[in-house]
């Protein structure tokens, strides 16, 4: 269950800053949420939009000191890091493009970053961001949701111990149906920056949830991606990004797998599903119904696995916030990725090691993440031809 937030024993919240995020922008109000659902951080600065008005205004719906609502990030991390009681971590929720200059600046000043997904839009910014990190020692989170759901944690324990035994076939997909029209066109904002390659980078599906998928199936499996062939469409007509991939999978060890990624999909929501098959039985997870866990032993009868049921193992049970039955998803699996983020930068601030059971997509995956989407955007152009990641 959740850690005790008994104000006489509960460490004091980590003061965050946010870059991005501000009036209408829905991914800013969710970081918001689970920022704060465990108590673990506390909202005191941002540079809501590069618009001063419009900054000024977003932080003062959320009740931010007008001085420390800034325009620019820049000046933002600089005033932040001489004031005594300055941010100690930035969560930056802004389109792909606007990743890097802000990470690589508020980590250069000492700041923890949280930052949304893909890692950047650049592979090469995205290794620039691994050395930075590694430089500053600073702790460093990729948003990558679905892995503070506690079944996915049940899955990775479950994989790790062996119970399926060695993994054969790995199976994952992200369909939508939002972009089915080109409601880019139509005004929707969200659209916009998303087909827009000079905004979201060399994928649009695929860097936008293809990149969930990938991580996903790596979180779970362990498994190393060694080689892609890819098939990378845009249906849309005028759309310069693709809305719907197909990839082959390679992996090391002698592992294959198929991801697709697709937001033309009619009929489909938030489709993200995982399928992992060993020597000994196979899971299967689906984001829709993210409480429970399909197992099947070779031979046996399919087994389900809720999430606090009576069979699940200590890594799930530590990121269960209720009662089974209750249902948790989409935003408990954003405030664990938060409160492990909180661990991690309590650990380093206080000299110590980051806790072996805390989990969290870091800078690295970030970067394996954008080598898998190099890979595919060469595959695709060069015919499909198997791509080794870069």
């Amino acid at each position: 269950m959740v850690l005790s937030t008994d104000p006489m024993t509960a460490p004091r919240p980590i003061r965050l800053g946010m870059v991005g995020g501000g009036q209408g922008a829905f991914i800013g109000a969710v970081h918001r949420i689970a920022a704060r659902l465990d108590g673990e951080f506390a909202l005191v600065a941002g540079a809501f939009s590069s618009d001063a008005e419009r900054s000024a205004a977003s932080g003062a719906e959320i009740g931010i000191d007008p001085a420390r609502a800034y325009a620019d990030f820049g000046a933002m991390a600089e005033a932040e890091a001489e004031r005594d009681d300055g941010i100690e971590a930035v969560a930056i929720v802004t389109p792909n493009h606007l990743h890097f200059s802000p990470a690589k600046t508020f980590l250069e000043s000492g700041i923890h970053v949280i930052c949304e997904k893909p890692l950047t839009a650049k592979l090469e910014d995205a290794l620039e961001l691994q050395r930075v990190a590694a430089a500053t020692g600073r702790v460093f989170v990729l948003t990558h949701n679905y892995t503070g759901y506690p079944v996915i944690r049940q899955a990775r324990a479950m994989v790790a111990a062996g119970e399926l035994g060695p993994l054969r076939v790995v199976q994952v997909e992200y369909a939508q149906d939002w972009l089915t029209e080109a409601v880019e066109t139509a005004g929707s904002k969200q659209a916009e920056w998303r087909v827009d390659p000079d905004k979201a980078g060399a994928g649009g599906a695929l860097g936008d949830i293809g990149s969930h998928a990938f991580n996903l199936l790596t979180f779970v499996t362990g498994l190393t991606l060694d080689s892609v062939a890819a098939d990378l469409s845009a249906f849309v007509p005028g759309r310069r990004l693709d809305d719907n991939d197909h990839l082959l999978l390679r992996f090391t060890g002698g592992a294959k797998g198929m991801l697709w990624a697709s937001q033309i999909a009619p009929g489909h929501e938030n489709g993200l599903r995982l399928r992992v098959y060993g020597e000994k039985g196979g899971l299967e997870w689906a984001q829709e119904n993210p409480n429970q866990l399909w197992f099947t032993p070779f031979g046996e009868p399919k087994r389900l696995i809720t999430r606090g049921g009576a069979t699940t193992v200590p890594a799930a049970q530590r990121v269960t916030r209720v009662p089974a039955g209750h249902p948790e998803g989409y935003l408990e699996g954003f405030a664990t990725i938060y409160r492990e983020a909180a661990s991690a930068i309590r650990a380093v601030a206080e000299g110590r090691p980051i806790p072996p059971d805390v989990m969290f997509p870091t800078v690295e995956d970030g970067v394996e993440a954008m080598r898998f989407i190099d890979a595919a955007v060469r595959s695709s152009s060069d015919d499909s031809r198997w791509t080794k990641l870069g």
